[in-house]
């Protein structure tokens, strides 16, 4: 039995709970890509959430959290730090730059240039940064959660697809049912305040040993053939497809078999089924694809693609080990 990685997700669905109303889809896919040791990305337009979750997530596990908000102006030594000369001691030191943390938040990541953007990569990739070339390895777990507004266009610039392929996960935070807003509004009246959700404030219910105890178990989670199969049969559906210009990747495959993983441990089980494949499908490859243009004038989308390929892939039957 996977044990670490579902108690340390029950406890932060629990404190998450009590912090964002009607967020437990993005609560599974900010577990899912902090397990797989992957990065997520959160997509929603102003005021669902998405900054608050991340920090709420950061003081829930005990981690140190940085926040970047990117600008049309920001450098990529804004983002990994430079050399600064000390005229005291006529020598460089180095200065880190705020990647160096356990969580990041690249706020609104679409607002600044491609070359900054691309400053993530390195790290986002092998966990470390280079800063005029002398390499520093970044602390563990490393956790990148990226957001972006999708209605404002004017002044940003759309991740590449070479970019957009280092996040294992891309959620929607969307707006909340009807019930889950009203409660929204019954804790704001009550005194409830986004403000004071820090370390200081929101008693952390883990610590960044376990978060990397159970990356380990998560690792260590069995996916017998028949599923690696299936995740093959989903990758190779995409490639096909009429409605895509551009399939899943190789990498995809992998990510999707990872987050498989996750799944299967944030559920307590040391092998993966079928079904967590197609739970966390739809975070894992929607952002992989590229809609064909004539499809997308007839209001084809990837995640409709994914949802087709996933009803239409045979399932393979397994029994549990």
């Amino acid at each position: 039995m996977v044990t670490t990685a579902r108690d340390v997700a029950e406890r932060v669905g629990v404190g998450m709970r009590e912090i964002i109303v009607g967020g437990d889809e993005l609560t599974f896919a900010l577990l899912v890509a902090l397990l797989a040791r992957g990065h997520a990305l959160i997509q929603g337009v102003p005021g669902t959430g998405k900054t608050l979750a991340v920090r709420a997530l950061a003081a829930l596990l005990g981690a140190q959290y940085r926040r970047i908000q990117f600008t049309p102006d920001l450098m990529p030594a804004d983002v990994v730090g430079t050399t600064v000369f000390n005229p005291q001691s006529a020598e460089f030191s180095m200065r880190p730059g705020p990647i160096v943390t356990n969580f990041l938040l690249a706020d609104e990541i679409n607002r600044t240039p491609p070359k900054t953007q691309s400053a993530l990569l390195e790290a986002m990739e092998e966990g470390r940064v280079t800063i005029d070339g002398v390499p520093l390895q970044l602390p563990r777990p490393f956790f990148v959660c990226a957001t972006q507004n999708p209605i404002e266009y004017e002044g940003t610039y759309p991740l590449p697809e070479a970019q957009l392929d280092r996040f294992l996960v891309m959620a929607i935070a969307g707006y909340p049912q009807p019930a889950a807003e009203l409660e929204l509004l019954s804790r704001v009246a009550a005194g409830f305040d986004a403000r004071a959700i820090e370390p200081k404030a929101l008693k952390p219910i883990a610590g960044p040993d376990e978060i990397t105890t159970a990356q380990s178990e998560v690792r260590g989670v069995r996916v017998a053939a028949p599923v690696q199969q299936y995740i093959y049969d989903l990758i190779a559906a995409t490639r096909s497809h009429r409605g895509l210009s551009l399939g899943a990747s190789p990498r995809a495959g992998v990510s999707l078999l990872g987050a498989a993983q996750a799944s299967a441990a944030i559920d307590g089980r040391d092998y993966a089924t079928p079904d967590d494949v197609k739970d966390v499908a739809a975070l894992v490859l929607p952002h992989r694809l590229i809609v064909a243009p004539q499809a997308e004038i007839d209001g084809v989308t990837a995640v409709k693609v994914v949802r087709e390929i996933l009803e239409s892939v045979p399932i393979p039957r397994e029994d549990a080990p």
